[in-house]
């Protein structure tokens, strides 16, 4: 059965949002998908019975909601992805496929990793204490992991108290957290034309609105930054400044203090994505310890020691703590505490140190790998970054490429799922963290080979 056209007997009242329902179910069912021009308003109206201000109403709302854009002289059109497993960038690979993956965001593992698990829950298992076992609120258990945690905020470069800190369920967790905490339903949210994946969606359920700032070669613009604020009248700002950014981006030192400037001035927010933390010697200052009365800042150990180690932490303003507080009861409760108190083991005991030197060295080699077999391509890329950006020419779509290469049997990341308007950055994201070395080597090899060849349809396709 088809969603779209609606039946008007299927609407109910409010009118406007039940159409607006049923348009967001048609959108997300893929019947409606990116780029499709809808009806003018006025012919949705006749079609289906409707006054012109209701179907502007429901027009509206989804504009708010990121789903359709409206342009001037052309009409109205879907902008969201028709479903929300096409925007992730990591491809559903089944078990035992034959395909090398490079398009899952992921540290390098090996043995050391399990037996560091293995010898970690051991050594909790015979100190857990009762308050961790049977508590749904393990106050004292979690005041054990304060120091640890604070330990490892001073190697991110982040100098606080325990006040400040909020633990998470991974950083996922703590950007919706941050979210919820700076912005309610219609406020607009600022950040780069390429960012994390989830924001889009993460925005969408929250009722948000997102606006994208322009970049230069380096990072955000701050004269288009300061024009935004001027004009949209924006609660909070979201940056990935650390190398996390789909495109590798390091915003450097200067960039920073003259967005926490501009920040400042208007009284907005920043949300900073740190979830590589360490990984990256060397690195600026995090944006939260520049500004820390106005940064909600986001680190944690899945994306540089172990997928499976799901601890996160948000830093949070001081004028922030009990908002925050509220909300994260509202949202999670408290973090797992198990998980809280394997971090903790890991940091006190030396283990977190040890394994994120293995993870630099590691990704070091990986890179060196790369830069080597796309000599002379402009790829961005950082020492010890998990992934490298390739662009490509005009030859060549990111999506088609994404396809071409998965058909090679290797798995790649479409800039598309970074984009966060209409606009995107003509690139694939390559992860490094995942294959083997030897298979990694084989995957970038083809890579180049497919990128530097003329683009062809799939096959599939045909």
């Amino acid at each position: 059965m088809s969603l779209w056209p609606p039946d008007p007997s299927t609407l109910t009242r409010p009118a406007y949002r039940s159409l607006a329902q049923q348009l967001t179910a048609a959108i997300e069912a893929g019947e409606l998908p990116p780029g499709t021009r809808l009806p003018t308003q006025r012919d949705l109206a006749d079609s289906l019975g409707l006054s012109l201000q209701t179907v502007g109403r429901a027009y509206d709302a989804l504009i708010r909601s990121n789903l359709i854009a409206g342009h001037v002289g052309r009409g109205t059109f879907v902008t969201a992805r028709a479903a929300e497993g096409s925007s992730i960038p990591f491809q559903r690979l089944e078990r035992g496929a034959d395909v090398i993956d490079c398009s899952m965001l992921t540290p390098v593992m090996d043995d050391l990793h399990r037996e560091a698990m293995r010898e970690a829950m051991v050594a909790v298992a015979g100190r857990l204490s009762p308050d961790a076992l049977f508590s749904f609120r393990a106050r004292q258990s979690v005041s054990l992991h304060t120091r640890a945690t604070l330990d490892w905020l001073q190697r991110c470069g982040i100098r606080t108290n325990a006040d400040r800190v909020v633990t998470t369920n991974g950083c996922t967790a703590a950007i919706t957290l941050a979210l919820i905490s700076v912005a309610a339903p219609g406020d607009l949210i600022l950040c780069d034309e390429m960012s994390h994946h989830m924001l889009g969606s993460t925005a969408r359920y929250l009722g948000l609105r997102l606006g994208t700032v322009a970049s230069d070669n380096e990072a955000m613009d701050p004269g288009a930054l300061a024009k935004a604020c001027e004009t949209s009248e924006p609660k909070a700002l979201f940056l990935m400044p650390s190398g996390a950014h789909p495109e590798t981006r390091v915003m450097d030192l200067n960039r920073r203090s003259e967005i926490c400037r501009i920040a400042r001035k208007f009284d907005l927010k920043i949300i900073e994505n740190d979830a590589w933390g360490p990984l990256e010697q060397g690195r600026p200052s995090p944006l939260a310890a520049l500004a820390p009365d106005l940064v909600f800042y986001i680190t944690g150990l899945t994306k540089c020691l172990m997928p499976g180690m799901r601890v996160g932490w948000l830093v949070v303003p001081d004028r922030s703590i009990h908002a925050v507080t509220s909300r994260n009861l509202a949202l999670q409760w408290m973090a797992t505490t198990l998980m809280s108190e394997l971090a903790a083991h890991w940091i006190s005991e030396g283990t977190a140190e040890r394994l994120l030197q293995w993870q630099r060295q590691a990704l070091a080699r990986r890179n060196r790998i790369a830069r080597k077999v796309f000599d002379g391509l402009p790829i961005r890329s950082n020492p010890r970054g998990l992934h490298v950006w390739l662009p490509l020419d005009r030859a060549w779509e990111a999506d088609a490429f994404v396809m071409r290469a998965r058909q090679d049997g290797i798995a790649t990341a479409s800039g598309r799922a970074f984009a966060m308007g209409e606009r995107y950055a003509n690139g694939v994201r390559i992860c490094l963290g995942a294959p083997s070395e030897h298979d990694l080597n084989r995957a970038l090899v083809q890579l180049r080979r497919l990128a530097e060849s003329p683009a062809e349809p799939s096959y599939f396709a045909i």
